[in-house]
């Protein structure tokens, strides 16, 4: 250029660059050599975070230099800022206990999500595998989608605490009353349904702790499959979450009319209908929000928002009271447990569909809770897709994954534990009492 070559010239060019790289990949996505949104944010929120360029009538000479302005047809707009939900640090957290689960379980992909318990803003949202939208020369689609929310599934028995919530609400039984699992299967229509570990009679409350499949649809046929289906379209399920994130998926959810007795006992426990990640756990939301469904947000909220009233307070409190005993001893996701905390939950552990049935060895393994009970910050779903390990029940792969998350979280929100591990302090030895008095009457003893 100091030489003044002739054909020598400079151009200066903006690149694009996303400085938290993998951990937001998923959620801010990236835009093409035009600047033009391509996934992610950066594709839903195309139209405010782009500039509008402006327009204006000019008097040019021969040589096209502009001499005069006439007048300002458009006036230019900057584009807009958006302050979005996701708090970094937690996303940062949950992106490596998801890589880490993933990794030592050697699963296909997973997915996380965590949403504020209060508010329903999402604050962390988590896929794997990921990608570096700094070097895309080498990413495919599969790394690109945000499996949490375009991503469907069988969600397994982490559907049972709506069924049995459905149950109370109608009051057809309550957290006592008895169901009779034994064998530890039943039959309806020439299928098989069976319980992993077979039980004999179990309360509500067990059947929850247990996560029994034989109890859950003994349960649901006490119901009209119409309410069911009514109650699950309430929740969500079949429908999109509405956070305006491109390729949000609805779910499978067939009408209730069309269900067989088998599709409505399978169902209860979480076959038979597919859903994604961030609609199971808005779903649950109505267990934290004392029986209220919230609606979901991508971007920070300025208030509270208003829930939806889909059971009562006393049902609300029932069934979590239930998927507390799940995370405790006994119940099926013990390793969810988070010390100094009461936490609650529900495990599912399902097979993944294939050519028309079922595949033998392929599990969907997912963990969806929220805590601390007395009074929830925050909701943290977990789904790890084909464990290849010795392990793949949710309990065993996807409650851990929780366990670190929701622990970390609400030790880095300063949130005061409900739950304080009592101190095995040794009592000091009574001195001998040398006389032994009565106390006066009417004096308390």
């Amino acid at each position: 250029m100091r030489l003044n070559i002739p054909g020598v010239l400079q151009q200066r060019e903006f690149r694009r660059y996303y400085p938290a790289g993998e951990v937001m990949a998923h959620v801010v996505g990236f835009t093409g050599i035009d600047d033009r949104g391509q996934e992610g944010i950066e594709l839903a929120q195309q139209a405010w975070l782009a500039g509008v360029p402006g327009s204006r009538k000019v008097i040019k000479d021969r040589k096209g230099r502009i001499v005069e302005d006439v007048e300002s047809i458009k006036v230019p707009r900057d584009g807009r800022e958006l302050l979005l939900s996701i708090d970094q640090r937690l996303q940062f957290l949950a992106h490596r206990e998801l890589k880490a689960a993933v990794a030592a379980n050697g699963a296909r992909g997973g997915s996380l999500v965590m949403l504020d318990a209060r508010t329903g803003e999402v604050l962390a949202l988590v896929s794997q595998p990921d990608y570096n939208p700094n070097n895309r020369a080498s990413v495919t689609g599969k790394q690109t989608r945000n499996r949490s929310v375009t991503d469907i599934f069988e969600p397994g028995s982490t559907m049972k605490p709506f069924t049995v919530a459905a149950a109370l609400e109608a009051g057809i039984v309550t957290p006592e009353t008895a169901i009779q699992t034994a064998p530890g299967s039943m039959a309806i229509g020439g299928w098989t349904i069976s319980d992993t570990h077979p039980h004999g009679v179990l309360s509500v409350s067990q059947v929850i702790q247990k996560s029994s499949n034989v109890g859950t649809a003994k349960i649901q046929m006490r119901m009209a499959a119409e309410d069911l289906g009514a109650f699950y379209r309430e929740l969500g399920f079949g429908s999109v979450p509405q956070t305006g994130f491109p390729g949000e998926a609805k779910g499978l959810l067939r009408p209730a009319a069309k269900w067989r007795p088998i599709e409505q006992a399978t169902m209860a426990y979480g076959h038979g209908i597919s859903v994604s990640l961030l609609q199971i756990a808005r779903a649950y939301t109505i267990f934290t929000g004392e029986g209220h469904l919230l609606p979901l947000t991508l971007v920070k909220r300025d208030s509270l928002p208003i829930g939806r009233p889909l059971v009562s307070r006393e049902t609300a409190a029932k069934v979590t009271r239930m998927m507390e005993l799940a995370v405790g001893p006994g119940g099926t996701a013990p390793r969810a447990a988070v010390p100094g905390y009461r936490v609650a939950g529900k495990t599912g552990t399902a097979h993944k569909p294939e050519s028309g049935g079922y595949a033998e060895s392929k599990y969907v393994s997912s963990f969806v809770g929220f805590g601390p009970v007395t009074s929830p910050r925050f909701v943290v779903a977990v789904m790890l897709d084909e464990p290849s390990g010795a392990k793949y029940f949710g309990g065993d792969v996807s409650a851990p994954v929780f366990s670190s998350v929701m622990g970390a979280a609400l030790r880095m929100m300063s949130v005061p534990p409900d739950a304080p591990q009592t101190l095995n302090v040794q009592a000091p030895a009574r001195p001998a009492a040398t006389e032994a008095r009565a106390p006066a009457a009417g004096s308390e003893g």
